[in-house]
């Protein structure tokens, strides 16, 4: 019981983590100045919160296979 709860905590606690830090680099809260890593910053931010989004979908659908 206490593994399987603690693996429900550990996958919110992670989906937060990865839209938070998403959306951090989304609105430049590291403030990276312009230049060539601003697409790095964009594309980050975008596929930081596209993985949280799925780890949230398998989170509550119950997925636990590895894709």
């Amino acid at each position: 019981m206490v593994p399987s709860t603690m693996r429900v905590v550990f996958g919110i606690i992670m989906i937060i983590v990865y839209v938070g830090m998403g959306v951090l680099l989304l609105i430049n809260f590291f403030d990276w100045g312009p230049g060539i890593l601003q697409w790095l910053r964009w594309i980050g931010g975008i596929a930081f919160i596209i993985y949280g989004i799925w780890r949230a979908i398998r989170q509550f659908w119950g997925i636990d296979s590895s894709i």
